[in-house]
């Protein structure tokens, strides 16, 4: 769209007749409307955004899953989302429960596929809460369970989101949520900013990672390939964005959270959160309380929500930690945690 716009010409071209001149003019001006209205509905969504068309024999395959790449003899992947299709007749319950399944569903024949089993799953944020989704539904090919920064282990109804009722009750916190239930989106932003979307990335990309870094600040080079990668991340066709306001509420509380499902895990899990994580770790504090499986939580000094990048080596030490069973042959080393991590 950002494109059709830039070529957009504003005026008329000068002419030899006034007609032609009054023509061009015309034109120039419908064009120059049309590109409004079309900035303006992608801005400011109707009630249908978000609602898309059921799945169809035709619809294109569509992948949820990055390659998976061996350690040792385990193997580990990294969940990613995709599109996903709702059926916005049906109720709220059933909803959810079918835009989860699509997740799941998809991964699980992408699995086959690559005819995997026994294998590492992490997953961070909303990527967290699908892949201990699939863990719960196929716990017979997850070996290991990592959680990175996950979602979904918090409701609206703990005691600690009552600011969250307060907040709403504000005009700021009812319009917030009122965008958030008419699937308004910070992608959907920066798609219909068009050749200013790449500025207020950089800006943000600049602030969160430099200034105010919580651990390592990005160098120039790696600021600016962030920025590259975040823009056309978010200006890409919609896709997993659709399907969270049908797993979250505003605030990002589970609808379903997955404290409820905690004494159906049959996989071994742990968790990994930055110090500085918004994600409150305190949802996998009280989950482990009714797990029958081994479980860990392991905190990372100098990393938030994005503590893979504000603190690699650290979070690098996490991860390998988290799959020490699978990695080495070693065991003597097996329980020494890296200086740093903390487990809770």
């Amino acid at each position: 769209m950002a494109e059709e716009i830039s070529k957009t010409k504003l005026g008329s071209s000068s002419s030899s007749s006034a007609s032609a001149s009054v023509a061009d003019s015309s034109a120039a001006s419908s064009a120059a409307t049309n590109a409004a209205k079309s900035r303006w509905k992608i801005l400011w969504p109707d009630s249908s955004v978000g609602s898309l068309p059921p799945p169809t024999t035709s619809s294109p395959p569509r992948t949820v899953f990055s390659p998976s790449s061996k350690m040792g003899q385990s193997k580990i992947g990294f969940f990613c989302s995709e599109s996903v299709y709702t059926d916005d007749h049906q109720d709220a319950i059933c909803t959810r429960a079918k835009t989860e399944a699509w997740f799941i569903d998809s991964f699980e024949e992408w699995r086959k596929s690559k005819n995997l089993s026994n294998f590492i799953l992490l997953g961070h944020s909303f990527g967290g809460y699908v892949a201990a989704k699939y863990a719960l539904k196929h716990p017979e090919h997850v070996q290991h369970l990592v959680l990175v920064g996950s979602a979904g282990f918090s409701a609206e109804s703990d005691a600690k989101s009552e600011w969250l009722t307060k907040f709403r009750a504000t005009w700021k916190g009812a319009l917030l949520n009122h965008l958030w239930e008419s699937n308004f989106t910070p992608q959907k932003l920066i798609r219909g900013l068009g050749p200013w979307g790449p500025g207020l990335v950089n800006r943000y990309t600049s602030a969160r990672f430099g200034a105010h870094s919580v651990g390592t600040v990005l160098t120039d080079e790696e600021s600016r390939l962030l920025t590259d990668y975040v823009y056309h991340t978010l200006a890409a066709k919609a896709s997993g964005e659709l399907c969270l306001k049908y797993i979250f509420s505003f605030g990002a509380f589970a609808r379903k959270p997955l404290l409820q499902s905690a004494s159906e895990w049959k996989v071994p899990t742990t968790f990994i959160y930055g110090m500085n994580d918004w994600m409150n770790y305190q949802g996998a504090v009280e989950a482990r309380k009714h797990m029958k499986v081994p479980c860990e939580i392991i905190r990372v000094p100098q990393g938030g929500h994005f503590v893979f990048i504000d603190n690699p080596a650290g979070f690098h030490s996490a991860v390998m930690y988290a799959c020490r069973k699978y990695i080495s042959q070693d065991s003597s080393h097996q329980e020494l945690l890296p200086d740093g991590l903390r487990l809770v």
